[in-house]
């Protein structure tokens, strides 16, 4: 039985480095990828609060999008019994992108009210847990989570700022999005420096 595993792990081994190694052909791409995201990551982190905006009018117009394939989509397959149901998606679907894309400043708003939520939920649920179970390096987890619910809480009071300043704190969806894109990027420059250190394999290798 263990050698029977074993081959089959050898087998399994060999398939990814085989798959690698095709791979290692078009490491530049990779490499290209990553170089991209970085550069947007960057532009993005510089000039946070048009990324934010961009965010939000990219959002309307996917849910428009979506209302309509939705209910193009319904009246293709009319003759079933959720139907309506369908439709009334769809309608959701364009009447909040319509909204989002014709009010993108209150949007933002609301969207970056709703994130400062999630993050002080998300951070006392991480407290909590880092409390009552106290697992190995339980510590950082509850440093993360009081990092997580200070940050939601200086967003809340940051709101108070917006009458005054329309920019406000609005900016930090934009900031997220170019962390994300810049860690990314950043991620797929390493995956090609590694790819490109693998073997080609020969023309004759299938």
């Amino acid at each position: 039985m263990n050698d029977v595993q074993e081959h089959h792990e050898k087998e399994i081994q060999g398939f990814a480095a085989h798959e690698l190694s095709r791979l290692s052909k078009e490491w530049w791409c990779f490499l290209v990828i990553g170089i991209l995201l970085v550069i947007g990551g960057i532009a993005s982190i510089a000039y946070p609060w048009f990324t934010s905006l961009g965010v939000v009018v990219f959002l309307g117009a996917v849910l428009i999008i979506s209302g309509v394939t939705t209910i193009i989509s319904a009246f293709w397959a009319r003759e079933w019994s959720a139907f309506m149901l369908q439709i009334l998606v769809g309608i959701v679907y364009l009447v909040t992108g319509f909204v989002i894309t014709d009010a993108p400043l209150t949007s933002l708003a609301l969207l970056t009210l709703m994130l400062a939520g999630f993050f002080v939920i998300a951070g006392g649920f991480r407290i909590v847990t880092a409390l009552i179970v106290q697992y190995p390096q339980w510590g950082w987890h509850l440093f993360n989570g009081v990092v997580t619910s200070m940050l939601g809480l200086i967003i809340f009071r940051s709101f108070r700022q917006l009458p005054e300043e329309p920019s406000g704190v609005l900016w930090i969806i934009g900031l997220l999005v170019g962390l994300e894109l810049l860690f990314n990027g950043w991620t797929w420059i390493m995956l090609a420096l590694v790819m490109r250190k693998l073997p080609v394999p020969k023309s004759g290798q299938a």
